[in-house]
């Protein structure tokens, strides 16, 4: 078992490296918060789907990655807020991700969402990554 001080941001450089090499899912150990930003990815179709499955006894989140022919919907995942840094922003300040085509991930007092969702439900948050 290892320590990871950032899970959010291990859980998306295992999903920009399997995109990268071509894999067609990952396996990462389950947290409700990296379901739901599982939930985002696949509800802003990033991702074909996700399941919490069990491997030696623990739970863990199977995520299919999605392919446009050889290519992978997802570009790039970056981490915004990060433990030693965090980001936050009101409502009116939510970016947007290359144009409207990218999505951002906040954390905010209504739960996990994206920055459409904020943006319509008028509330802000942490900001926690891009997603294009």
């Amino acid at each position: 078992m290892s320590n990871v001080s950032d899970p959010i941001a291990d859980f998306l450089t295992r999903v920009r490296n399997a995109v990268r090499s071509g894999k067609p899912e990952i396996v990462a150990p389950f947290s409700k918060f990296k379901g739901e930003v599982a939930r985002i990815l696949k509800e802003e179709g990033f991702v074909e789907s996700y399941s919490v499955e069990s491997v030696e006894g623990r739970p863990h989140l199977r995520l299919g990655l999605k392919y446009a022919g050889n290519r992978s919907v997802i570009t790039e995942l970056k981490r915004v807020s990060r433990p030693g840094l965090r980001r936050y922003v009101g409502a009116a300040e939510i970016p947007r991700v290359l144009s409207g085509v990218g999505i951002a991930i906040l954390s905010t007092s209504s739960g996990v969402m994206s920055s459409r969702e904020a943006r319509r439900k008028n509330v802000g948050g942490e900001l926690l990554a891009f997603v294009w």
